[in-house]
């Protein structure tokens, strides 16, 4: 292997990010050159028949391929996204299906079971994140699947605080897995303009209406388990089935899909090389940890991360108690909560084309998108609690509260190139993430029901932070890209384009450019 890396080989890919946009044949002209750095598509260029390579790449079979790629590994990923939910935030539904009562929890001790997944999540982000670094992301995640799933039937088994505390932690720290192997499969298979709209598609919403189905239909039976427990075994025992799945269908990097043919991987890798990101190199690079942490752009994602999912935090573990006490009974305040990730996702979706098309325009929306909880967050605060139908139209379009951070989620990794900044992104993203989820249920009191005034003022806060954090992420982009532009630090020249699959990180590459 050393051998063949000392020696520079010339590979020949096309030189066009999207063609299917624009109907064109991709010219076979460009070079790449393999170095030393120990990249895995690298290593299958250079192996590859040069027959395969040197046939150029139509729109037709360019959209082909790209259309293979959604129907193989977006459903399984989205999927996943689902069952993390579902197995995470199920937790609201018990709240009215018994587990109070059963385990004798106080409305602080229920506070604390919210927030005790995302300290397991918080800890266990940075070993997973070394074991991401480490091991084929495709298999990792399948194993983490089982052991969450299982850990959610064990929910089933407990019988005080100690132990859902212990478990919920733990089922935390698997879960943790789940949204930073999700956002490398994303820069991995898809390019940059195709990105927001499967990030939106992936990081959907639609677990509120599994669960509710699920959550009303054990809620009618009439069994000597308890209902709450009979969930946990029902949802956990899904997610079993699901992590074999995984393990069959979901390929670790392009170059491993079995669904695709050689000649369709090397496709695979052509469309998303002007991603400048590199896919996968094994070695982990302190000064690229050290170029992360001294950049501003890291924190101002790192405070909208935080600051975006306080809601999250609060209605994931909330919902339930929050619609009963517009007066609505148990059965009731389950099929509200049905649709309100159907609601969520369609915004997310809508909004993810806008910010698809529109260059240089994504912060903007994602900060103007903050405007509708922003609005809901005050009437839930504000409404007077009789007014039912005021409160229960406020609650579930502050369900849209979701759609910022699902249309930021692909920039942390679209703007961080290099593995090991991309893998320490990926963490400090997450981190931020749990944090949120951790404040979010403190901000809901027992004291405040069943209004939960509170609460809904420190969601108002929160998400104000969040908007100033990512207009200002945004503002930080523009002056560096223009700064990159007035240096002729252009995109197109032969040496940047050599460097589409090295290890190299953003600030090494002139021609990167930054998304905003």
């Amino acid at each position: 292997m050393r051998q063949s890396m000392d020696k520079e080989s010339s590979l020949k890919v096309p030189s066009h990010q999207d063609p299917a946009e624009k109907g064109e044949i991709l010219p076979d002209d460009v070079a790449v050159t393999a170095n030393e750095d120990n990249d895995v598509v690298l290593a299958f260029i250079t192996n590859l028949d040069p027959a395969i390579k040197d046939e150029p790449i139509s729109a037709k079979e360019y959209r082909r391929v790209r259309w293979k790629i959604d129907l193989c590994i977006l459903p399984l990923m989205a999927g996943t996204t689902i069952l993390a939910a579902v197995d995470k935030n199920v937790i609201g539904n018990t709240a009215i299906l018994g587990i109070l009562e059963d385990a004798n929890l106080t409305g602080l001790e229920f506070s604390w079971i919210g927030s005790l997944f995302f300290f397991g999540y918080l800890i266990f982000e940075w070993p997973m994140a070394y074991l991401i670094q480490r091991f084929p992301v495709a298999k990792l995640l399948s194993v983490t699947v089982m052991g969450w799933a299982i850990l959610a039937m064990c929910m089933a088994a407990t019988h005080n605080f100690a132990g859902l505390a212990v478990v919920r932690f733990l089922m935390g720290g698997l879960e943790s897995i789940v949204y930073p192997t999700n956002s490398i499969l994303t820069v991995m298979w898809w390019t940059r303009a195709e990105q927001p709209v499967r990030a939106a598609i992936w990081f959907n919403t639609f677990s509120t209406a599994f669960t509710g189905i699920v959550s009303y239909g054990i809620g009618r039976t009439d069994t000597s388990l308890s209902q709450w427990r009979l969930l946990f075994l029902v949802l956990g025992g899904f997610t079993v089935l699901w992590s074999a799945l995984l393990w069959v269908f979901l390929p670790d990097s392009p170059v491993k899909c079995w669904q695709l043919s050689d000649r369709e991987k090397w496709v695979a890798i052509q469309r998303v090389r002007d991603n400048n990101t590199g896919v996968q190199d094994t070695t982990f690079k302190w000064y690229q940890v050290r170029e992360l942490i001294m950049d501003p752009k890291t924190w101002m994602l790192v405070v909208f991360a935080a600051a975006q999912n306080v809601p999250n935090g609060a209605i994931s573990s909330f919902s339930g108690l929050i619609v009963r006490g517009f007066g609505f009974n148990t059965l009731q305040a389950i099929l509200i909560n049905l649709p309100t990730g159907v609601l969520g996702t369609c915004f997310q979706i809508i909004l993810s084309i806008p910010s698809a098309k529109l260059k240089g325009y994504r912060c903007i929306i994602i900060a103007c998108a903050n405007l509708v909880p922003l609005t809901c967050a005050t009437l839930l605060w504000q409404l007077p609690r009789s007014d039912q139908h005021g409160l229960l139209a406020s609650y579930l379009c502050f369900w849209t509260y979701f759609t910022p951070y699902v249309l930021s989620t692909s920039l942390p990794m679209a703007n961080t190139s290099g593995h090991t900044k991309k893998v320490t992104m990926n963490a400090l993203w997450f981190i931020a993430y749990s944090l949120g989820n951790i404040l979010g249920p403190q901000a809901f009191t027992s004291r405040d029901a069943p209004a939960y005034t509170g609460g809904f003022i420190g969601l108002l806060v929160s998400i104000g932070v969040a908007t100033a954090s990512i207009s200002a992420y945004g503002i930080l982009c523009k002056r560096e890209n223009m700064s990159r532009d007035r240096s002729g630090l252009g995109a197109n020249s032969q040496g940047d384009r050599n460097e589409a699959f090295t290890d190299k990180t953003d600030k090494e590459k002139p021609s990167f450019r930054y998304t905003y």
